[in-house]
C-alpha cells in the first residue's frame, strides 16, 4: 500500500499502531534542574520509555502492520531498529533476521539474541551491515524493514510529534536527535510548520547537517559515542526532502556534552539514556541551540539502550 508523507499520514500510523507501542509520557522540568543555565522549563518527551527501549517500534510496527504481517521481516541497524524490529516480529509471531555492524554495544546485541532474532554481526558500520542485508532479502524475499528510508517507518516514528503536540500544544521549538533521519523527519511531518523542528548530531556523525549545507544527501564519515545509534554515513533521501520542506535547521554538538546531558538527565529523574538518546539535550547543555527569552522548548530523549553497570558517562 501507499503512504502519503503527511500529517494525515501519520494519524493513519498512529492508528494502525496504537496498542502495539507505548504512549509515553512528557514532563515540564525546570531548565534549572537539568543543569541549564535558562530560565523556565523544558518539556521533555520521554520517548526512552517506549517498547524495546527508543522510539523505533513505531515505525517497524508500522511498515509490518502496513505489509499485512508477512511471515518474515528482515532489517539493518546500528542496535536499536533491530532490536525493535525483534521486538515486533516476536510480538506479531513472526521470523525476524538482523543484521548489525561490528560498532554494536553488547546490550543491544544481547536484546537482539534475547528477543529470538536470527543475528548477523557484519562490517564496521550500519552501511556495511545495510549493504550485506540487501544481499540477503534479494535471496529470502524477506520484507525489508528500513531503519529510517521509508515512508511507513518515518510515518511510525511521527507519531513521537503527535503526541507531544497534544501534551504540550504550546511549544515553540522541538529538539530532535538524527541519525539516518527518520525520527526528524517523522516530526516534522507531524508538526508541519506548527513548531520549529531543530535537528541536533553530534560532530562526528552529522549527516543531515552537512546534507542541508550541501543541498543534498552526502557521504559522512562515523564516530563518536553514539555511532550505534546515529552514525549513518548518509542521510535518507526521503528525510532529507521533508526537512527542507518543513524548514528543520540543524546544530551539532560534541561527545562532551552528550555525556554532560546524560549526567543531567540521570540527576534530575533518574533516567539512563543512552548517547543518542541524549542527544538533542545536549544541543542545550552545549549552547549549541540558545532560546530566545521566553522561548518554549521540547525535547525528544529518545533511547535508553545503555548498560546502567557501565553508564559512567563519556568516559
Amino acid at each position: 500500500m501507499g503512504c502519503e508523507i503527511s500529517r494525515a499520514g501519520v494519524e493513519e500510523a498512529r492508528n494502525r499502531i496504537a496498542g502495539h507501542v507505548r504512549r509515553t509520557p512528557s514532563i515540564r522540568v525546570a531548565a534549572a534542574d537539568l543543569g541549564l543555565d535558562l530560565t523556565g522549563e523544558i518539556v521533555l518527551k520521554l520517548e526512552l520509555l517506549q517498547c524495546a527501549g527508543s522510539f523505533k517500534p513505531r515505525g517497524a510496527f508500522n511498515r509490518i502492520l502496513s505489509a499485512g504481517r508477512p511471515p518474515r521481516v528482515l532489517a539493518a541497524s546500528g542496535g536499536n531498529h533491530g532490536v525493535a524490529v525483534a521486538y515486533a516480529a516476536r510480538a506479531l509471531e513472526i521470523e525476524a533476521e538482523i543484521f548489525v555492524p561490528e560498532i554494536v554495544s553488547p546490550v543491544k546485541l544481547a536484546r537482539l539474541r534475547a528477543l529470538g532474532a536470527s543475528v548477523q554481526v557484519v562490517g564496521r558500520d550500519y552501511q556495511d551491515a545495510l549493504d550485506a542485508s540487501q544481499v540477503r532479502a534479494r535471496e529470502t524475499g524477506a520484507l525489508v524493514v528500513h531503519a529510517y528510508d521509508q515512508p511507513e517507518v518515518l510515518l511510525g516514528a511521527g507519531t513521537v510529534g503527535l503526541e507531544l503536540m497534544d501534551d504540550a500544544p504550546d511549544l515553540d521549538t522541538v529538539l530532535v536527535a538524527t541519525g539516518g533521519g527518520g525520527l526528524v523527519g517523522g516530526i516534522a511531518t507531524a508538526y508541519a510548520g506548527a513548531a520549529r523542528v531543530v535537528s541536533v548530531e553530534p560532530t562526528r556523525s552529522c549527516a543531515l547537517s552537512r546534507a542541508l549545507r550541501e543541498g543534498r544527501p552526502v557521504e559522512v564519515e562515523v564516530g563518536g559515542i553514539a555511532k550505534d545509534s546515529l552514525g549513518a554515513r548518509r542521510v535518507g533521501d526521503l528525510a532529507f526532502a521533508v526537512c527542507v520542506q518543513h524548514g528543520v535547521t540543524a546544530v551539532e554538538i560534541p561527545d562532551e556534552s552528550i555525556a554532560e546531558a546524560q549526567r543531567q538527565l540521570s540527576a534530575a529523574l533518574g533516567l539512563i539514556a543512552e548517547p543518542g538518546g541524549a542527544t538533542a539535550l545536549a544541543a542545550l547543555v552545549s549552547g549549541a541551540y540558545a532560546p530566545r527569552e521566553g522561548e518554549r522548548v521540547g525535547v525528544v530523549v529518545c533511547g535508553c539502550n545503555a548498560d546502567p553497570a557501565s553508564a559512567v558517562f563519556g568516559r
